[in-house]
């Protein structure tokens, strides 16, 4: 089954796609990681490679043509990334969209990333704006549809423990026998 957790940084995406990966023994794949790495390799914070990104389209088209080409290759896989359930296209089985308020994820960013908490919020909202602009304008995506989701929560009053169980949950509860079909993406222009 291949799934994808989405969502904005510090919704939780990593933590719950690496503890559902270990829970159904799929690979784990995250494109925060993939991000974060190339933005060490050039001596850069994801922020400077998110402003670098928007006057270097190949940056964002390769780390997205890398997550299409993962979906259709493999089937056991958690793909996680802002934009894995677009980018998996028709692949994906199950796409799941994880949130919380900016106050509760610029915390949970500051805590992970050992800075003052209004760093880290008016850099989410800088890296967020940046990658919306992007996306809209590369794949004519609005990162803030969430219709293609099937399953969207807000994981600000959860803990991570229980984030995971509520996801478990509505994995294990999908019907690929009786589904009616993968949601189709229409309208994205996967020019890559």
């Amino acid at each position: 089954m291949l799934i994808t957790i989405s969502g904005p940084a510090g919704s939780g995406k990593s933590t719950v796609a690496a503890g559902l990966a270990e829970r159904l023994g799929s690979e784990h794949v995250s494109g925060g990681d993939i991000f974060r790495d190339l933005a060490a390799e050039r001596d850069l914070t994801p922020l400077e490679l998110n402003k670098l990104a928007e006057e270097d389209d190949s940056i964002d088209r390769d780390l997205d043509r890398r997550q299409r080409d993962l979906a259709a290759e493999r089937e056991d896989l958690v793909l996680e990334s802002r934009l894995a359930g677009w980018m998996a296209g028709t692949h994906a089985d199950f796409r799941i969209w994880l949130d919380a308020p900016l106050d509760i994820r610029a915390e949970r960013i500051a805590d992970r990333e050992d800075k003052a908490v209004q760093t880290a919020r008016e850099e989410t909202v800088e890296r967020a704006d940046s990658e919306a602009l992007r996306y809209r304008e590369y794949y004519g995506v609005d990162i803030d549809d969430l219709g293609i989701y099937d399953l969207s929560l807000n994981t600000a009053r959860f803990s991570p423990g229980a984030v995971l169980d509520v996801v478990i949950a509505a994995v294990e509860a999908y019907d690929t026998v009786d589904d009616e079909g993968k949601t189709p993406i229409d309208g994205v222009e996967y020019d890559f």
